[in-house]
């Protein structure tokens, strides 16, 4: 099945006579385009489909859903190349109407073999080959090349082409509830235009992870990048929350791990999508997030330090070299750094403005930013700023280095200006926040190719107790204290045999610190006895009390249904909720990725040692996360796993408490 015909028609036909068909028609003559556009209604030149000369490449069906299955098997009769299904109140309705699913199914055996979009859908705008089968005002204009974007949000749609960012649309599609066609699918085929230069995806869900990966992989090879927001989360992601680990990797942590395994930049903000579609156009991905600052103002600088760190990304300290050469070019009175405040000592100077926008870029530099904003065009006159302009452009040629002009506010980066710089190769970046969320976002190093372990179908689910979890994860290579399960009458007894100090611990619960039923640090066999029988269960865990650790970790695997096993690594401890200090990743995982994940955490000071303490055996935890990986992978039983915390020393890691989730069969 190809898309070709559908999003690079010759000829469309209309199906409908009402004012969403008239728009069509009107974007179409609008648009400029080209080829024939045939009015079926009984009011208009052919009445049905069947009176149509030849069989058109498009469709747009604007009647109600009923009516459109009819008019869809008859398009595909006819040898049509696709069609958009306008009206809604199929699957996407399945809550409120009874018998919108069966709709939808309907639908599909009459479009066979032909491609459609939708339902609830508006359609396609082809900004490349003058095509608006759309059913309402946009904002874009013809293109020679530029980015795609999809969205299962027509109104979202919408509102991307009316950006005047200097964003280059070359297509807007909207997906609607995807019945044939998802999105993975139809951005593959917009890959294939070699005028599409990356594509920006606004997500609700994802159905199939494997056409998702196909779409990643495809995009890689042709080295042109996906740009991704994802938004909402899956209840049944957030239906498990028997453990810590459950309430802080639900579906989004999911679709973040899904998408940084599969090298997709992710954002959080419509702005930040645009800002990342520009730099993906002229430079593609980004290899780190380091970057040059330079701008006339402290202020400025300072607020660029700021954000930079708010969203990861950092600014190299300038080498001897440069440091030099920016001070040949600024003279003795301005402090060197970067982010660099030049001052106005060389403003409209622009032979000295070329020099010291060139001598902050280096190979440790993947992106070079110019803060500049211009003045008001009604009231004020521009052509002071014109030097810094002309200034970035020389040193982008002289450096060899991606540069970029960034507007603090989308008020002084006019659209006339963003176009122009971007024809000249410069980025006009808008907002300080959302360019630099952009940045960090294009930073993709590490790429998995490899499919994330599936989700498991979950059942009727039991909490296996922590004695037997501990047992089978040291089955597997996990470290966990001397231990035994006991009466509380026999209680004394063991842990002598053990060694004192010793925990006594309840049995069948999750959270055993939270109801007192966790006593630590017992020295005597009178204190072990009391605190046994206090706890209020028939048997007690006697454990080996260990030494203060260097630090606590939390190490937990959860199901999403969607996105599959993901493992949650973060500061561990009673209060890791309040801490969240996370970060997320699917299975399987290497050592290699387990390190870095722990260099993501805020925490990771103290596992290198901090202030001068003892460092963490960070082998050891991650051969602690490994064998609880190799648990999960060997037992499709299991729907949750938590070590919490995972005591890390000098040397050695050992799980403290462990929990286990599994279906009953």
């Amino acid at each position: 099945m190809t898309l070709d015909r559908l999003l690079r028609p010759k000829s469309i036909a209309v199906v409908g006579g009402g004012i969403w068909c008239a728009s069509v028609v009107h974007e179409l003559e609008k648009i400029g385009f080209g080829g024939s556009v045939w009015r079926v209604h009984p009011r208009h030149e052919f009445a049905t489909v069947g009176d149509l000369p030849e069989a058109p490449d498009a469709a747009f069906i604007g009647i109600n859903g009923a009516a459109t299955i009819d008019v869809v098997r008859a398009l595909r009769d006819k040898g049509a190349g696709g069609a958009t299904c306008f009206a809604s109140g199929f699957a996407e309705a399945a809550a409120e109407l009874d018998g919108a699913a069966d709709l939808q199914a309907q639908l599909l055996e009459a479009a066979g073999h032909m491609p459609i979009l939708g339902p609830n859908c508006y359609g396609v705008l082809n900004y490349l080959d003058r095509v608006a089968i759309w059913p309402d005002q946009h904002g874009g204009v013809p293109r020679d090349t530029g980015v795609a974007v999809l969205t299962q949000s027509s109104n979202i749609a919408i509102n991307l082409t009316m950006q005047a960012r200097g964003v280059p649309l070359a297509y807007a599609v909207t997906v609607g509830n995807q019945a044939q066609q998802d999105m993975s699918e139809i951005a593959s085929a917009l890959l294939d235009d070699l005028r599409v230069t990356a594509i920006g995806l606004h997500i609700e869900g994802i159905d199939d992870v494997s056409a998702f990966h196909r779409l990643a992989l495809k995009a890689r090879g042709l080295g042109k990048a996906i740009v991704a927001l994802k938004i909402g989360s899956s209840e049944q992601a957030q239906a498990a929350t028997v453990s810590h680990t459950a309430s802080l990797a639900g579906s989004m942590a999911g679709a973040d791990a899904l998408m940084a395994r599969f090298g997709v930049a992710q954002v959080r903000t419509l702005e930040a999508l645009l800002e990342a579609l520009k730099i993906a156009h002229v430079h593609g991905t980004l290899p780190h997030a380091g970057v040059a600052s330079m701008s006339c103002s402290g202020g400025e600088a300072s607020l660029m330090a700021d954000l930079g760190a708010l969203h990861g990304v950092h600014f190299p300290p300038l080498l001897p070299d440069q440091s030099q050469a920016l001070r040949n070019a600024l003279g003795p009175r301005v402090a060197l750094a970067n982010p660099l405040d030049y001052h106005t000592y060389i403003w409209g100077d622009e032979a000295a403005m070329t020099a010291s926008y060139a001598a902050m870029m280096t190979e440790d530099h993947a992106m070079g930013l110019l803060v500049i904003d211009t003045p008001r065009g009604d009231r004020c006159s521009a052509e002071a700023w014109e030097p810094s302009f002309r200034a970035l452009a020389t040193a982008q040629a002289q450096s060899g280095r991606p540069m970029a002009a960034l507007a603090s506010l989308a008020e002084t980066m006019p659209e006339a200006l963003a176009e122009r710089l971007m024809g000249q190769g410069i980025v006009p970046l808008v907002g300080l926040s959302a360019a630099l969320e952009a940045i960090s976002a294009l930073a993709i190093s590490a790429q998995d190719s490899t499919l994330p372990a599936a989700p498991r179908q979950a059942g009727e689910a039991v909490i296996v107790a922590e004695a037997e979890a501990k047992f089978r994860l040291a089955e597997f290579g996990l470290a966990v204290p001397s231990s035994q399960v006991v009466a509380p009458e026999q209680a004394a007894n063991v842990a002598e045999a053990i060694g004192f100090p010793v925990v006594v611990k309840s049995l069948g619960e999750a959270h055993k610190s939270d109801s007192g039923g966790v006593r630590l640090n017992l020295l005597s066999c009178a204190a072990v006895s009391e605190a046994a029988h206090d706890v209020g269960t028939a048997e007690v865990l006697i454990e080996q009390m260990l030494p203060s650790p260097v630090a606590e970790l939390l190490v937990g695997v959860v199901s999403d249904p969607v996105h599959g096993l993901v493992l949650t690594l973060g500061r561990g401890g009673v209060e890791t909720e309040l801490w969240g200090d996370v970060t997320h990743a699917l299975l399987p995982v290497s050592g290699e990725d387990v390190a870095q994940m722990l260099g993501r955490l805020k925490m990771a000071p103290l596992l290198n040692g901090y202030r001068g303490r003892p460092m963490a055996d960070k082998d050891a935890i991650v051969l602690a996360v490994l064998a609880v990986q190799d648990f999960v992978l060997a037992d499709t039983r299991v729907q949750e796993v938590e070590i919490n915390p995972l005591l890390c020393f000098e040397q050695g890691a050992v799980a403290v408490d462990a929990l286990i989730r599994e279906d009953m069969a």
